[in-house]
């Protein structure tokens, strides 16, 4: 079992750079792969960024690579999302979540979610 917090959002201006952390509880951290979303106002749910159960693996969308990195530090059952160069547009509520199989972009795919933190990027 995993249960995960996600901490770090705020207010932020458009060219700032933001750090999220998803803590989680459980003995078994390492042995899954773990993923951040994000959801704007009136939008769906996008994947952002998934990182490997060793961190030797990532795998990004589109639109944040070159920008976002995905890290993990299994020794302190904590994943990372260091966002640079920030737009408006990666305003939203992000989640990390929690995939007992390998990477996916996919929301139903991952077995457990954190409660979100708000990010909001001013122009």
């Amino acid at each position: 079992q995993v249960q995960l917090v996600e901490s770090g959002g705020g207010l932020v201006q458009a060219g700032g750079s933001l750090r999220l952390s998803c803590a989680a509880s459980g003995r078994t951290f390492s042995t899954y792969s773990m993923g951040w979303f994000r959801q704007a106002p009136g939008k769906e749910r996008e994947f952002v960024a998934a990182i490997s159960w060793r961190g030797g693996s990532t795998y990004y969308t589109d639109s944040v690579k070159g920008r976002f990195t995905i890290s993990r530090d299994n020794a302190k059952n904590t994943v990372y999302l260091q966002m640079n160069s920030l737009k408006p547009e990666d305003t939203a509520v992000y989640y990390c979540a929690a995939d007992k199989s390998f990477l996916s972009r996919y929301a139903y795919e991952y077995d457990y979610w954190g409660q979100g933190t708000q990010v909001t990027v001013s122009s």
